[in-house]
Formats: C-alpha cells, structure tokens, sequence
C-alpha cells in the first residue's frame, strides 16, 4: 500500500521493540514474538501489507509442508480441535488447539487480540481471537484446559499476545466492563490492573483488552512473565494495520503459529 514506510523511522523505533522481531522475507515483513521464537514455535504475525493473502499462502512463509486451519469467526469463546477446522466451509468458533505436529493454526482480527499459545513439553499450541466477547466468553481459559487435556502444565506455556487497539483508543460502556469482570476469577480490580482505563464521559470507560486478556490469563494460573504483551496499537499505525475502530471497513490482518511434531509422539503415547 502507500504512503510512508514505517520501518523507516529516524528513531529506529520499529527495530527496537524490546522482545519482538521483524522478520523479512521476500513477500514482506511480518513479527515474531522472540519467547515463541526461543521456545521453537515457528509463527508470525502479519500486517495489512499482506492484504489478499490468506492463511494457505501466509503458512508458507513461517513454516513448509504443514497443514492450515482456521475457525469461522463470530467472536465466540469457542475453541476447536484443529482437525476439525481443516477446510471449507470453516467451523465457528473463535480458538483452535492443534491435535498433531505441524499444523499450522490461524486467526485474524483488526482490533482484537490475536493470542499465540505454545508448549514446549507437547508441542502442541492454540491460537485465539480474543476480543471484548471472546474475553467474557472466557475463550482463553478454555484453550488453556484444551492444551491441559493434552498433557500441557500451566507453567511450561508461552503466550504472546499481539498487535491490538491500545487502551487509549478503545471506549466502552459500563456493560463491557461489567462482562469481563464477571469472566476473571477471584477479587480483581480492573482499573489497578491497567485493563480499565478512565474516560471523560459519564458511564464510559478506556478498555485495555491485551491487559484483560492478561489478567485473565494469570488468574487462570499463567505466571506473568510466560506473557508477552505486543506494545503496537492497531489504531496507531493506519500504516500497518487494519483497524475497525478507526476506519469502520470490514478488513483483517492473520496471526498464525505451527504445532511440533513432537506432539504427534504425545498423543500416540497417550
């Protein structure tokens, strides 16, 4: 697309963000969390510059001779078992957890989290779209017990949270504050948390749903330096990303990661 190149920045700032990579190639540039990366976990997260490729080409570029899958999305907390999703039409539901090596597991979004989850001692890994309905729906909780089914230990998981609207640029109503407080456990304050965030309007609040898919996440057990938080904000970098808050076009980036094939000597042991 035009306009300015944002890997040209005079301050370097877009090949210094701390734990996450560019990785270029010949079709483009798109971003690795470095803790999957070191955790071997091939994925990426793509940016709208990949616009008119989807999932079956993107999968070629992080990865060769694996299989694609994808949900149907409709902001949902359900989570499919990866062969289930392996072709059209697509199931819905909004998470995949892979079921062997090499699948590769892929969401979109254009504001919401896409949330990459591997596990070194399986192998195995899910991939979720997680936004303000996927969070209270409590989708995350639900792959992170789809990869304990398959002999995963909350302490072994790396998880990457990616690019998303920031919390400065995301205002909701009272209902959506009340929706993810009811799908965290335990006595949490949102605002301390950073996941709700003042706003001038009376009954409106500034949601921070990578916060909140944090918090969520380690009230479920996940420590919190098994997380890594993606600090670009969709709505920031027209650039780089589609974002539905900011231009209200039907219009999506994909996030992808590759099961090892070490899960397939799990499952046949199983």
């Amino acid at each position: 697309m035009e306009g300015r190149d944002p890997f040209d920045r005079p301050d370097n700032s877009f090949n210094t963000l701390q734990g996450w990579t560019w990785i270029g190639c010949y079709g483009g540039y798109y971003l690795q969390c470095d803790r999957l990366h070191e955790a071997g976990f091939e994925h990426g997260f793509f940016t709208r510059r990949w616009q008119g490729r989807g999932p079956d080409e993107l999968a070629g570029y992080i990865s060769a001779g694996i299989s694609v899958h994808r949900p149907q999305q409709v902001h949902s907390g359900v989570v499919l078992a990866a062969d289930r999703a392996n072709g059209e039409p697509w199931p819905e539901g909004d998470g995949l957890v892979s079921t062997a090596g090499s699948q590769s597991l892929w969401v979109c979004g254009a504001d919401c989290t896409p949330v990459l989850i591997a596990d070194p001692g399986t192998g195995h890994a899910a991939a979720c779209h997680a936004g303000w309905r996927g969070v209270a729906a409590g989708i995350l909780p639900t792959a992170l017990n789809r990869l304990l089914e398959r002999g995963a230990r909350r302490k072994d998981l790396v998880i990457a949270l990616g690019p998303a609207v920031s919390g400065q640029h995301y205002q909701v109503g009272e209902e959506v504050v009340e929706a993810i407080a009811a799908s965290i456990p335990g006595d949490v304050d949102l605002p301390a948390s950073g996941a709700v965030l003042p706003d001038e309007q009376p009954a409106r609040h500034r949601l921070d749903i990578r916060a909140a898919a944090r918090l969520q996440l380690q009230q479920a057990g996940v420590a919190g330096d098994q997380i890594a938080h993606c600090p670009l904000c969709t709505v920031s970098e027209p650039d780089l990303f589609h974002s539905w808050r900011r231009d209200q076009v039907k219009a999506v980036q994909w996030s992808g990661i590759v099961s090892q094939a070490v899960a397939l000597e799990s499952d046949a042991s199983s």
